[in-house]
């Protein structure tokens, strides 16, 4: 009898509350719409945040309300684009470029200076609590990964020099490693777009020469062979300009070239393509021989003429992708030398 009675009064309760439980469920209840639920399962659940949104729930009830654009996943892509306007009823609108994150540094350990040991937290932030885990350079990579430990989807893994290595495959632009970088040497660059400077440091070229083999003197020759010239307000610009002793590209009128990536001294300048092993090629059965491309090749590398067959001459193509970004019909890919 002593034990049946508190077993009486705890299961009272527990029939009262769940008797309120259910009721408040009731009185409470939200209708869901049915098309956030369905956007959530095509979404990656990455929750990265990467299209100005609390998490994938955000970004759906966003769709809907039609506060978010149905592109704006990152992450998911163009498949993902087009699901979601199947949910919506919509027409998707052009996928946009993808952008990639690229490393703004080439000085690891094996060819920067390092001063003193560094034994504290493996953490690049911490680090920089003592100068940096003794690294000269104060504008490069410290190596200790944050980046790597932060992407959600394993595109960064660290090289035996202590620098980190992009996966551009995987990469899908979302910005969480830039975020994390302490030091600000990562960015967000077209994926179309594969010319680079692995380097920050704005300290002169005499004092970088000092404390790293590999970092960027602002010697201007990279400036100089630009083939890309355009004019603001009557001042004669290129697609790549030293500012604050640093080479800097403007991605909005880069061709990709590679030019200055050859003529560097310190082959500080990188390129993802390999420009001497590929050369652009023509499927004739795609061309409308519109001589779209053969305006915007600065090289003069393609001939032909309206209404006739476009033709590749492989010795003057430098393998910049311009003709392939431009072909209205995707008639131009990379082949081969």
């Amino acid at each position: 009898m002593g034990v049946l009675l508190p077993a009486l009064y705890v299961g009272c309760l527990g029939l009262f509350f769940g008797l309120v439980l259910s009721i408040a469920a009731k009185a409470f209840h939200v209708d869901v719409d049915e098309k956030i639920t369905k956007i959530i399962d095509v979404l990656p659940g990455a929750n990265c945040g990467a299209c100005g949104f609390p998490g994938c729930g955000g970004f759906a009830q966003g769709v809907v309300d039609g506060t978010a654009a149905i592109d704006a996943c990152i992450p998911g892509g163009k498949e993902c684009t087009e699901k979601i306007s199947g949910i919506m009823g919509t027409k998707s609108s052009p996928t946009k470029m993808k952008n990639v994150a690229r490393v703004r540094c080439a000085g690891g350990k094996n060819n920067s200076t390092i001063i003193a040991e560094y034994s504290g937290i493996q953490d690049c932030k911490a680090s920089l609590l003592v100068h940096g885990a003794g690294k000269v350079c104060t504008s490069g990579c410290v190596g200790f990964g944050n980046c790597a430990d932060v992407c959600p989807f394993s595109a960064i893994t660290m090289n035996e020099n202590g620098l980190p290595v992009v996966d551009t495959e995987l990469c899908t632009g979302c910005g969480i490693c830039i975020t994390e970088c302490p030091r600000n040497i990562l960015e967000l660059v077209p994926l179309n777009k594969t010319v680079y400077v692995g380097c920050m440091s704005t300290d002169p070229g005499k004092d970088v020469r000092k404390y790293c083999e590999i970092g960027c003197i602002s010697c201007k020759i990279c400036e100089k062979v630009c083939p890309v010239e355009y004019e603001v307000d009557g001042e004669k610009r290129k697609a790549i300009k030293v500012v604050n002793n640093i080479a800097i590209i403007d991605y909005e009128k880069c061709i990709s070239c590679g030019k200055c990536m050859e003529k560097c001294p310190k082959n500080v300048i990188f390129s993802l393509r390999d420009h001497k092993s590929i050369v652009a090629d023509i499927d004739q059965d795609k061309c409308i021989k519109c001589t779209i491309c053969i305006k915007n090749c600065k090289f003069d590398a393609i001939e032909g003429k309206v209404k006739e067959k476009h033709t590749i001459i492989a010795d003057k193509c430098i393998s910049c992708g311009v003709c392939i970004d431009k072909c209205p019909k995707n008639a131009i890919e990379f082949i081969p030398r």
